[in-house]
């Protein structure tokens, strides 16, 4: 990678105004591949992209983890210069989209409705109980709470929430696929778990947001599109295909036309 970005560190030096030191807060929850910023190793395909863009840029950036309800707050109190993920259609209470600037997306993620393979296709009537991590907005699922339909479980990573869908102590458990498919076989028979596209999912961009650093927004947006076989072999590194293509392979191993999709 480093001669990848050796070669594209003059196609930056028109338009980095000058390097500096920025902190990123991040997701205290470890969501590898897309990202675990606690870890000391790899902290996933959107570090990796982030580390590339410094490199060539000669920005130097910090990451913090910091619980996901924290992340806006420190962000309005300017102790973090940049929030991952962040995505212009989330909700919170203290910034708005308007206001922030954001990145193109980093990674997109197919996130989802994960259950035990053998309980797969069997209707959204059946999930009575919904496992989702701390912090998450269940949006999808917002009516049925309203109404008493489907409760929900908040959990603190994971494996928790996967523990309790294998255990049936709940019927599902909302977290994207490529999430499910690292962390799963650490714990659990291969295959164990499958996103049900029956129920309710979504494919949502990841993006780096600020409120105040639009140059540099500025910058790795020109940085990822000028370099499209870098990205996709950084992505390509984690095991992460276009989420479009993993749509259409997840309809054809579950069997399912586009009609039995949950929209």
């Amino acid at each position: 990678m480093k001669r990848w970005v050796a070669l594209l560190c003059g196609c930056l030096a028109s338009i980095n105004i000058s390097a500096g030191k920025y902190i990123i807060g991040a997701q205290s929850l470890a969501y590898f591949p897309h990202y675990d910023f606690s870890s000391t190793v790899d902290k996933g395909v959107a570090w990796s992209i982030l580390e590339a863009f410094s490199e060539a840029s000669g920005h130097k950036f910090v990451y913090v983890s910091l619980p996901i309800r924290r992340l806006q707050l420190e962000l309005a109190k300017g102790n973090v210069d940049f929030v991952y993920p962040d995505n212009r259609g989330w909700y919170n209470s203290i910034t708005t989209s308007k206001e922030k600037y954001f990145s193109a997306p980093i990674t997109r993620a197919l996130t989802g409705t994960i259950v035990k393979r053998e309980n797969a296709g069997q209707g959204i009537e059946n999930i009575k109980h919904l496992a989702m991590p701390l912090g998450f907005t269940p949006v999808n699922w917002q009516v049925r709470i309203d109404n008493q339909s489907t409760d929900i479980t908040w959990v603190k990573d994971i494996q928790q929430g996967l523990t309790l869908v294998y255990q049936e102590r709940v019927d599902a458990l909302d977290l994207e696929y490529f999430v499910n498919k690292h962390s799963a076989p650490y714990y659990f028979e291969q295959d164990a778990f499958v996103l049900d596209l029956t129920l309710p999912h979504n494919d949502i961009p990841f993006s780096l947001s600020t409120l105040y650093h639009q140059d540099i927004i500025t910058e790795l947006n020109d940085f990822m599109s000028s370099n499209p076989e870098l990205i996709a072999n950084i992505k390509a590194k984690y095991e992460m295909t276009d989420t479009e293509r993993l749509f259409q392979q997840l309809l054809e191993q579950q069997g399912l036309e586009i009609e039995e999709v949950w929209k």
